[in-house]
């Protein structure tokens, strides 16, 4: 298989480590080249969401799994505008990087991928439109993986008690929901590997409160958790209070049910102890 990846972030990169031996061939684009952390043996092409070059067409046109973890913006999908000519030519498998965020607030209830999308917020929104989009553009064929809050090595509760910026923020009846990076690898190979289009979301087995992962993180390294504050009076950025709008668990079992997926990191106390374990947060 030939896979192009649109837009080569922290969850792409993890999922070529883990499976980058399973392509003949890998490509993907980046804002640019010169920045790239190196992955050797993946060719790189520049796209920031204008026209793109020729060899970049003709490497999607040949690709047999598309790939897609670029953020839409107000005028849509950059993606899809700039390639629907060729998107529309042929087929392949299309993976879509989405976000649990669409659910928006449901007061801590459980939901799960029948439940209608409410997203309040703008970025939301152009989610759903976004995943429309690609379902349209693929007759239906899409995978879309709705994500929850990623964390993985250097990006967890561990690196920000170790940095100083974690933060016990309390919210009564707020909860997150999680995912391992190498989890979300594993679901996007097995929607690779899946026949049919639809949606699953890829989270965890236990939605917490964000307070807690930070007490277990500061357990694990054996230093006092930070001072709980207050969500009411906490300052802190429009972006960051916008993730405390919403509250909801969602359910995993499509997921594990048509996909297959075993969770390797079924909760964060499992992550983050491994993460522990291999050195992060020391």
């Amino acid at each position: 298989m030939r896979l192009f990846i649109l837009g080569l972030g922290y969850s792409a990169r993890h999922f070529v480590r883990r499976f980058g031996g399973t392509f003949a061939q890998i490509a993907c684009t980046v804002r640019d080249p010169a920045r790239r952390d190196d992955l050797a043996g993946i060719e790189v092409h520049p796209f920031s969401g204008s026209a793109p070059d020729r060899a970049t067409v003709e490497r999607i046109r040949d690709a047999d799994v598309l790939l897609i973890s670029i953020p839409p913006g107000p005028a849509g999908d950059p993606a899809i505008a700039a390639f629907a000519d060729v998107l529309a030519a042929g087929r392949r498998k299309v993976v879509y990087l989405s976000t649990i965020g669409v659910y928006g607030d449901h007061a801590g209830a459980w939901v799960d991928e029948s439940t209608p999308p409410q997203a309040a917020l703008e970025r939301t929104r152009m989610r759903l439109a976004a995943e429309q989009a690609w379902m349209d553009a693929t007759g239906g064929d899409a995978a879309i993986l709705r994500l929850a809050g990623i964390y993985g090595p250097g990006r967890n509760a561990l690196a920000t008690l170790r940095a100083g910026t974690a933060r016990r923020i309390i919210k009564a009846g707020q909860v997150f929901n999680r995912i391992h990076v190498d989890d979300i690898a594993g679901a996007i190979m097995a929607a690779v590997h899946h026949q049919d289009g639809g949606t699953w979301n890829v989270c965890d087995d236990e939605p917490a409160p964000p307070q807690d992962v930070i007490a277990f993180a500061a357990q694990l390294m054996g230093i006092a958790p930070p001072p709980e504050q207050s969500f009411a009076t906490a300052e802190m950025s429009a972006m960051a209070r916008s993730f405390y709008a919403s509250s909801a668990r969602v359910s995993n079992t499509k997921l594990k049910r048509e996909l297959g997926v075993t969770l390797a990191y079924p909760t964060y106390r499992h992550g983050l102890d491994a993460l522990w374990r291999a050195g992060e947060g020391r």
